[in-house]
């Protein structure tokens, strides 16, 4: 086991910032971001440039670890840049065992403290090639499975546009109408803030927007409530299959998933229940309805004030979308239905693939 102190130096310092407002969204050079652990956008200057690379970048702030081998500019306070002492290091193998390390959520610039009392394993120098070289591989694949997804998402949504044009246009002459037409019933769920249970075996799911970030129902992370609340809240509200859970609070408001099962659960406030006129409406054309970009737009102008977004049942009621016929929209359900059993199988092989890093990150670092 090493030390920080014995393999990195102290932090280095590096060129001027580039203000956000400056940010390209395409250029020469990349401005890595304290915030983010991705590019945060581009710029064609290169005063300030920094240029000592390989680094591994290490935000104090946000916790944020990358590994950069290319000249960038470094976006904000709180990065600090990790050079190693030793002669020849792989810097690659060294991100990867900080990525290993536990740094505990202290609070605002205080994680750099943790860092440099961490430990890690520090392997022969062949050792560290071929874990580099399998780490990269199984990295390789699970950002090409991401890709993977995000084509198929983008599929629908051009699938969409195809079958049934814009909103603004509407080229295709379809029906103009508000949510609240195609809807029997739309709620949000409790207000109240629940105590949760451990006690899964008797205790009852409890969903939020969290759970429909991926425009399906994530089951593998929900939490749980005591009998006595389940009872009082479902006495009010009770989903149904083929309602459709839509988030309305927070930064990722409007995104929507249909439950397509028989499931017994409760919702909260940041979930809005929308419950579909069936024999006017498929539930899954309206949940890519819901997440089509012409509705986006209509809740962002919906949305007042500061603080943190909430989407009010009223704005969602009046959201207007296009109707096609029923034929129509079963048409495009069957081909949405298709590219979820794809999706499903491309989900199957990047949980396995992270998995074995996992494993893969356990059994070369500890």
């Amino acid at each position: 086991m090493a030390k920080f102190t014995e393999v990195f130096d102290d932090v280095t310092k590096y060129g001027r910032k580039i203000p956000t407002n400056k940010y390209l969204s395409e250029g020469k050079y990349a401005i890595v971001d304290q915030g983010q652990n991705t590019i945060a956008g581009y710029t064609d200057e290169t005063d300030g440039l920094y240029e000592d690379v390989p680094v591994i970048v290490f935000g104090d702030h946000t916790r944020i670890l990358k590994y950069i081998d290319f000249p960038c500019f470094l976006g904000a306070d709180g990065v600090k840049l990790l050079k190693t002492k030793k002669e020849n290091a792989n810097y690659k193998y060294l991100y990867y065992a900080l990525c290993n390390v536990n740094i505990p959520n202290t609070g605002y610039n205080r994680h750099f403290k943790w860092l440099k009392e961490s430990e890690f394993d520090i392997h022969s120098c062949e050792e560290q090639k071929y874990i580099v070289d399998v780490l990269d591989k199984v990295n390789e694949l699970i950002d090409l499975r991401k890709k993977q997804l995000s084509k198929l998402d983008e599929l629908v949504k051009s699938r969409f546009v195809e079958l049934f044009g814009s909103l603004n246009d509407n080229e295709k002459g379809l029906d103009v109408v508000s949510i609240e037409d195609l809807c029997t019933l739309i709620k949000d769920g409790t207000h109240q803030t629940p105590i949760y249970t451990e006690d899964i075996q008797n205790g009852f799911k409890f969903l939020s927007s969290k759970d429909v970030m991926t425009q399906k129902i994530c089951w593998d992370e929900i939490k749980y409530i005591p009998a006595e609340l389940h009872e009082k809240l479902y006495a009010t509200i009770q989903p149904m299959r083929n309602d459709i859970l839509m988030s309305k609070n927070g930064v990722n408001y409007g995104v929507a998933a249909v439950n397509d099962t028989d499931a017994v659960f409760d919702i909260y406030v940041s979930l809005a229940l929308l419950r579909p006129k069936t024999d006017r409406v498929n539930p899954v054309y309206l949940r890519c309805a819901i997440n089509n970009p012409d509705t986006k737009r209509q809740f962002d102008s919906s949305i007042k004030g500061i603080g943190v977004p909430n989407l009010h049942l009223g704005e969602i009621k009046k959201t207007k979308v296009l109707l096609p016929t029923m034929d129509k929209q079963n048409e495009f359900a069957t081909f949405v239905e298709q590219v979820d059993k794809s999706k499903f199988e491309v989900k199957e092989s990047l949980e396995k693939l992270e998995t074995l890093k996992k494993a893969l990150m356990q059994e070369y670092f500890g």
